[in-house]
């Protein structure tokens, strides 16, 4: 790590200290194994809402760690033993051979969701996991993960294939369809999001998507506006959206998507 985390402005002040920290943790556990630390989702695209987003984190580790340190990075960074001031952290720990290469596979080491408002929940075994969570922040990951230990995301992190990334986007599009588990407003602001990528082949931010969605679909700006709305609110009160026009904008987002697939190579 060439500076600290609190000399980096992109990154929000509510989560300086608690990433110094983090990173810390992290390389006490891990050693010389740890390759790399990045901050992705929302933090990589510069559309963190504090009291709204996650942090999201990626780790690669040389595929040499001992298995037990994963338990034990698990345990290092468990809320509240690390007290997270955002909702949750979502951090993902890849072996620098699985990272490294395109998949369309889930792929990780550790899943660990902790935090305020998540259950705490580490998984150790990829095999079963829906993989689209995972190859979608791998791509953001490549495009814009923010280094904050180690090398820099692009270097370590390959970019999925095209055509794995659009049949990661299709699943999480029937995902959020179902909307069980998920704020109306995050199913529509993801929703734009991968239209966007679907017309652009890059990520962009949510409120961005959101802008440039609604200008260029006038039938639906009144919905994403509203979306927009209720995503600068807390997570714990958001605006409630009605559902048959959020399925209508996901179904229309889903026939995007299959188009685009329909056309895609690799």
């Amino acid at each position: 790590m060439t500076d600290t985390i609190d000399a980096r402005p992109s990154l929000p002040r509510e989560l300086r200290a608690y990433l110094e920290e983090l990173v810390v943790r992290t390389r006490t556990v891990c050693g010389p194994h740890l390759v790399s630390v990045s901050a992705v989702g929302s933090l990589a695209l510069d559309d963190y809402r504090h009291g709204r987003s996650d942090v999201d984190v990626t780790v690669v580790v040389d595929p040499a760690l001992p298995g037990p340190a994963l338990h034990d990075l698990a345990g290092a960074l468990a809320h509240p033993g690390l007290p997270c001031p955002a909702p949750g952290l979502e951090l993902v720990v890849y072996g620098a051979d699985f990272a490294g290469r395109p998949s369309g596979e889930a792929g990780y080491l550790l899943d660990l969701n902790t935090g305020p408002l998540l259950p705490n929940r580490a998984a150790f075994d990829a095999a079963g996991s829906p993989a689209f969570w995972y190859v979608i922040d791998r791509s953001v990951a490549h495009q814009a993960g923010l280094s904050l230990y180690g090398r820099p995301a692009r270097e370590v992190i390959a970019a999925p294939k095209r055509s794995a990334v659009l049949a990661a986007i299709r699943a999480s599009v029937r995902e959020h369809s179902d909307g069980e588990g998920h704020l109306a407003d995050n199913r529509v602001l993801n929703g734009c999001r991968s239209v966007v990528f679907c017309r652009t082949g890059r990520w962009t931010a949510k409120r961005a998507a959101a802008q440039e969605t609604a200008a260029a679909e006038e039938e639906f700006r009144p919905l994403i506006d509203a979306a927009v709305r209720s995503f600068e609110r807390p997570r714990s009160s958001p605006d409630p959206l009605p559902g048959t026009e959020v399925r209508a904008f996901l179904a229309w987002v889903r026939e995007r998507v299959e188009e685009t697939g329909g056309t895609a190579g690799d």
